[in-house]
Parts: C-alpha cells; sequence; structure tokens
C-alpha cells in the first residue's frame, strides 16, 4: 500500500489513505512518490505522527528524512499530545490536530479490578531491547531504590529472542548483567516469549509501578494500557509521554540516567500509592470522540 503502484492499481477502493506506521523501509523518495500518486487520483493523505523519534533506530537520520516528506505532503496531519504538536510546528511548520489515543484494553475490561497483595512490585519490561532502551542503568538504580523499601522487588522481563546468540535482538552484555543481577537474588528475571493479550493485562495489574526504560521516543501505547489496568508508570523526561496520562517522571534523555529523580520517584510511588485507573465510560466516551473527530476530518477534506 505504501507503493505509487499499488496507488495506481486500487485507488478506486479507498477514499482517504491515513497513515500511522510501516513505512521503516521506505526511502524519502519511495514516500514521495506515494504522496505524488495520491495528488494525481485525489486521494487526501492523512498522516498520524506517533513518532517524532523512532524507537527502533539509534540513528534518527532515515526516520528524519521519512518524516520531511510525510509531514509537509499530508492534507492533515494528527498526532497524540500538545507537546508533539508543538514540535512539529517548529521542526516543520504544520499545525497538527491533538487527538488523544484511545484506551487499549477493550472496552469490556475496563475497570477490572486491582488484586489485592501486601509486596509492592516494580516492574521493567525490557522486551527485545530496542535501541531507545537503557535497561541495566535503569535496573540498577531501581535495585538501589528499593534496597530500603520493605516488601519492594524489582520484576524484570525479557523476551526469549535476547538470549539467542543468532538472533538480531541478542545483546550478551545485558544478558550478562541481568543474569548476574537475578542469581545475586537482586531482581526477579522472568524470559519468555511475547504474551498473549490476555497474559499482558494480568502482568500489568501484577505490578505496583511499571518504569520505561526509555532514553529516547515519543508517546507510548504502554503508558495507555498501564493506565486502563490502573498500574502506576514512572516514564522518563524525554518525549511527551507526561503528557500522555498522569504518571511519575525521571531524568532519561539524550544526557542520560538521573538516578537520584528515578530513586525519588519509586520512593514516591511506594509512599503515595497513587491511583490513576481509566474510568471506563469515560475511555469509551473519548473513544467515540477520537472517532467523531477522524470522521469529521475524512468528510472536510472529501468536500
Amino acid at each position: 500500500m505504501l507503493d505509487s503502484d499499488w496507488v495506481a492499481a486500487h485507488h478506486g477502493e479507498f477514499d482517504v489513505f491515513h497513515l500511522h506506521f510501516g513505512f521503516d523501509a521506505q526511502s524519502p523518495a519511495d514516500l514521495a512518490d506515494l504522496a505524488a500518486a495520491l495528488r494525481r487520483y485525489g486521494k487526501p493523505l492523512v498522516y498520524t505522527a506517533h513518532d517524532l523519534r523512532n524507537p527502533h533506530h539509534r540513528d534518527q537520520g532515515p526516520h528524519r528524512g521519512q518524516l520531511d516528506v510525510l509531514i509537509p505532503a499530508a492534507d492533515a496531519v494528527i498526532t497524540l499530545t500538545p507537546g508533539a504538536a508543538q514540535e512539529i510546528a517548529r521542526g516543520w511548520g504544520r499545525e497538527a490536530i491533538v487527538l488523544p489515543h484511545p484506551h487499549v484494553l477493550p472496552a469490556a475490561e475496563l475497570g477490572r479490578s486491582r488484586p489485592d497483595r501486601h509486596d509492592f512490585v516494580v516492574g521493567v519490561h525490557a522486551k527485545s531491547l530496542r535501541p531507545n532502551m537503557a535497561p541495566v542503568p535503569v535496573i540498577d538504580a531501581l535495585i538501589e531504590a528499593i534496597s530500603c523499601l520493605p516488601g519492594a522487588r524489582v520484576r524484570v522481563d525479557l523476551h526469549t529472542e535476547v538470549l539467542d546468540p543468532d538472533n538480531y535482538w541478542h545483546d550478551e552484555g545485558v544478558v550478562g548483567a541481568l543474569r548476574s543481577a537475578a542469581e545475586q537474588g537482586r531482581i526477579d528475571l522472568r524470559v519468555h516469549d511475547f504474551f498473549s493479550d490476555d497474559e499482558l493485562w494480568a502482568y500489568l495489574s501484577g505490578l505496583d509501578l511499571s518504569v520505561l526504560p526509555y532514553w529516547s521516543g515519543t508517546h507510548s501505547g504502554w503508558l495507555e494500557a498501564c493506565f486502563d489496568v490502573g498500574t502506576p508508570v514512572l516514564a522518563p523526561d524525554c518525549g511527551h509521554y507526561r503528557e500522555q496520562r498522569p504518571c511519575l517522571v525521571y531524568g532519561h534523555n539524550d544526557d542520560g540516567l538521573d538516578a537520584c529523580s528515578l530513586v525519588r520517584a519509586v520512593h514516591t510511588a511506594y509512599q503515595d500509592r497513587p491511583v490513576w485507573q481509566a474510568d471506563p465510560d469515560e475511555r469509551v466516551k473519548e473513544r467515540r470522540l477520537i472517532a467523531a473527530a477522524h470522521r469529521f476530518l475524512y468528510e472536510e477534506l472529501l468536500s
């Protein structure tokens, strides 16, 4: 669908072309050809800018080159937070429509009860070690943070593929550090394949604090899922995570990790036990408003 030939062959089958993700492999020239084909056939291009910095790449040059085509070429640009909209205005001179991320949990599961527990579980899911993650220094700081908190422990989850030396995501340094910490009893290390949706909701519900170990990025669907299940989040101060939903914030960005701010935030979470859980009715109402805003935009562009 990101190929101009596909547009030429299928332009009679759609009204609006709305792009969110999936263009990592396309060159700026490819995307320029796509935009030109859409203009040629009178098909509006809408782009939702989730990532102004791509969490899957260390070198942001290619992603910036793609955005340099998509954002100016789009007939409308959407993003999730006012801060991201300001960044788009500064970088490309475009006014982006701000629409929040809809609920991630199925509507029927919103408002689910939290498990009754006496311990305090701080979770870091390192997933497959995306390039925007720095899990080891974050985990080291968390171990220090909970050392004086009775009943607190650090749970670290990691995908199986990271342990496979033949896998692209393998990182012997991270694996060695985490295994060593686990053997010393400093962390509860869980290695497994990708969670199913139900396993993910259960995992998040079993945490008292979910720490995002990112040093760069823009927005987070993970944070939205935590808000849905009622798990407090400790997010880095890079990107625009803090504008998405209520969360605690620590210093972690291009300049490195501010371990003291992380320790303070963990102690705040432990002492205050903040409760930030989505109201089911409000979350469904929000989703309907988001849908209505999209429909209005599509109709406006088509008119």
